[in-house]
């Protein structure tokens, strides 16, 4: 039996590599269109576009993957980032605390409202999809009770976070993403935790019967990916230099997108985080390509959309 669930394993590991191997083909093919579509795509404007919008929506990504993998999800994320900047903008400019306090209060709303996620999900065994929904407009709403409505400026105080750094090329944010993915890759690749998180996705029951306390793992992996929004939310008020409400709407489908194009499986049980990166570069590049041809925003929004349909129905064939 060992031996058999070996080979499985190693079947699976091959698989996701040729998947990202495809994928990462898929990114080249994309860049190569854009390049003699766009005029001005190869360009250092266009690359420094793309690195500042990345560190966002690749850190929620990473929180996406590994609640998928759980056979989970999390709809939540986008308004849980508005709640976090809300947060930091008004600890910051109203209550005066100092940045990193007001960082990490930001990212702590992310962490509570995933783990009232998780225990909702985990132990009282409500849909994960209708606690999640629930939280998006909850957490939606507390965004605007908290603002007012109103954008908050923080100003260059916060804006370093998302500038390049002199010398490198690119910023803190985008450095603390990178680093995020390869932590994660190790996390769920190598350690107890990223090998019981899959086994609770293929087959929950099995997991149980195994000896695996599921109910801990489901909740923490809400935690983490609430902890990874709530990060989110501070290096998006980064970018802007300011607290928006209204911001991360559809952040959430975006994450789900990217995170599906890089092999993870709705169904559970399957997942990688350096593929679901390589799915945050294909949304990144098709986003800013699509702008550099003048493509209004309904469009844009609507060749979106068939993206995320497609990276559903390719993983449906993926499954069968």
């Amino acid at each position: 039996m060992n031996t058999e669930s070996n080979e499985i394993n190693i079947l699976n590991k091959l698989s996701l590599m040729f998947e990202e191997f495809f994928i990462f083909i898929a990114l080249l093919l994309l860049v190569a269109f854009f390049g003699f579509t766009a005029e001005n795509f190869f360009s250092t404007g266009t690359l420094t576009a793309i690195l500042t919008q990345l560190p966002a929506l690749t850190v929620v990504t990473i929180g996406m993957t590994l609640v998928l993998i759980t056979g989970g999800i999390d709809l939540s994320v986008g308004s849980v980032v508005a709640l976090s900047s809300a947060v930091i903008g008004i600890a910051f400019t109203v209550f005066e605390l100092p940045l990193l306090v007001s960082g990490l209060l930001g990212i702590a709303a992310g962490g509570c409202a995933g783990l009232i996620n998780g225990v909702l999900g985990a132990y009282f065994r409500l849909p994960i999809f209708i606690v999640t929904l629930g939280m998006l407009e909850a957490g939606r709403g507390m965004a605007y009770l908290v603002t007012n409505s109103q954008t908050v400026y923080i100003g260059p105080s916060i804006q370093g976070l998302a500038l390049p750094i002199s010398g490198i090329g690119v910023s803190a944010s985008f450095l603390t993403s990178l680093a995020l993915v390869v932590l994660a890759q190790l996390a769920l690749t190598r350690t107890v935790f990223g090998r019981y998180l899959i086994a609770i996705g293929t087959n929950e029951t099995a997991a149980k019967i195994s000896g695996i306390r599921t109910e801990p793992y489901l909740t923490w992996v809400l935690v983490i990916s609430g902890l990874l929004a709530g990060l989110g939310g501070l290096m998006n008020a980064a970018y802007l230099g300011a607290s928006d409400p209204n911001a991360a709407i559809g952040l959430e489908l975006s994450a789900i997108a990217a995170a599906v194009i890089g092999g993870t499986s709705l169904m559970g049980g399957r997942g990688s985080i350096i593929g679901a990166f390589i799915g945050v570069l294909i949304i990144s590049v098709l986003q800013n390509g699509l702008a550099q041809l003048g493509v209004s925003e309904p469009f844009k929004r609507l060749i979106t959309g068939l993206v995320i349909i497609l990276a559903v129905l390719i993983d449906r064939w993926r499954s069968r």
